[in-house]
């Protein structure tokens, strides 16, 4: 038998339970019933298929479907949702007015089937409580984004001795795939989003990185296949062109968010210029970001840095330009806040940001800059501490 809760970590369950009631209250919910995996793992610090329940009075009630073996304080094994309320009954937990369910992560059937099941409730929109409670990470979560970052920053150290003189982007990248494995990645890129997919990353190299993607990430990329249109597409790495790296950090059930770009031989001034820009937007953002700043105000900052330096057709794409430059990052690699030019939230200690100024430059590639922040008091703190600079691979 398992414990549902790792015994180590029953104080920090206990934290992210007493934020999830707060946004309970501030959603005006009774409980939230938690479904998807990401959310799952958030509450209870490991996967099953099942359900949590939270209310506003109880601890967490943990309705098991597999796997089996699973033990703990309020845990129960169930075959189906519709057992919930006899389950609930019998610990003396009374049906909540009003519940939450993840209309965001969840299907049409999913979300009527669970309606029949609570029919006396009064069922709404829970997202909210779930994006807005992991937000503000607890300290142990930012350590487990550290220990993410340091295993990704091993592994782009050793990204200029993969290389090979005559490699396609397919196979550089492939090299560095296996080698994030074998530090230890666990070979997936968790999205948020039913129509956000990528595989463990994405790496563009010359035209490549001009080509229009469907998938809403900062960069695009014809891929090898309709059926996955984004980064890297066979392309052969020449003289002249720019290497964009912004690959796994998964290694533990959270990520870090980490871009870096190299050059082969010399490549044009603007290329090199719009590199720096990147670099320099990163130290406006960082000097600027602070709780209580909105995260349009660091958009709109960065658009009028690449606007100064002449680059603005340039920046966050060429051909199709996104309108963000950056992102909340943690157990799914888009998370909330998104830094949008219409973005109302503010900045709070202990979110953690990805921000991503960059660049495509045709006939070149992508140039720029990403880090991983935690957003602190004083200051913008970086945890993925790599040089920046646009070196050359050869």
């Amino acid at each position: 038998m398992y414990p549902i809760i790792p015994d180590h970590l029953e104080n920090e369950i206990a934290l992210r339970t007493e934020e999830i009631h707060s946004q309970l209250e501030r959603h005006e919910l009774d409980a939230v019933l938690i479904t998807s995996n990401a959310n799952i793992f958030y509450a209870s610090a490991r996967y099953f298929r099942g359900y949590i329940l939270v209310t506003r009075e109880s601890a967490p009630i943990y309705f098991v479907v597999k796997p089996s073996q699973l033990e703990g304080a309020n845990t129960v094994y169930i075959r189906k949702p519709e057992q919930i309320p006899d389950e609930m009954a019998k610990l003396g937990i009374p049906i909540p007015a009003a519940i939450g369910l993840e209309y965001d992560a969840m299907t049409y059937t999913e979300i009527e089937r669970l309606k029949k099941v609570f029919a006396a409730s009064e069922i709404r929109n829970g997202s909210g409580v779930l994006r807005n409670a992991r937000m503000v990470k607890t300290e142990y979560e930012i350590e487990q984004m550290k220990e993410d970052a340091r295993h990704q920053m091993a592994v782009y150290e050793r990204i200029p001795k993969l290389w090979v003189e005559g490699m396609s982007d397919v196979e550089l990248q492939i090299a560095i795939e296996h080698d994030l494995r074998l530090e230890g990645a666990l070979g997936y890129t968790r999205t948020f989003g039913a129509q956000m997919e990528i595989n463990c990353g994405s790496l563009l190299v010359g035209d490549n990185a001009d080509v229009p993607s469907p998938y809403d990430f900062s960069m695009g990329g014809e891929g090898m296949s309709p059926a996955l249109p984004v980064g890297a597409s066979g392309e052969i790495i020449r003289t002249g062109m720019t290497v964009m790296v912004d690959m796994s950090g998964a290694f533990n059930g959270y990520q870090s968010d980490l871009t870096r770009t190299w050059r082969v031989g010399d490549v044009p001034e603007i290329a090199m210029k719009s590199h720096e820009c990147s670099r320099r937007i990163l130290r406006e953002m960082e000097a600027m970001a602070r709780p209580g700043v909105m995260t349009c105000d660091l958009y709109n900052r960065a658009m009028e840095i690449a606007g100064e330096e002449g680059l603005a057709d340039y920046f966050m794409g060429h051909c199709q330009q996104v309108a963000f430059i950056g992102h909340g990052v943690g157990i799914d690699l888009n998370e909330s806040p998104v830094l949008t030019p219409r973005g109302k939230e503010k900045l709070e200690a202990g979110m953690t940001i990805a921000i991503e100024p960059k660049f495509v430059i045709p006939g070149v590639g992508a140039t720029g800059v990403e880090n991983t922040y935690v957003v602190r008091e004083d200051r913008l703190e970086n945890i993925t501490n790599f040089p920046e600079e646009l070196a050359n691979l050869e």
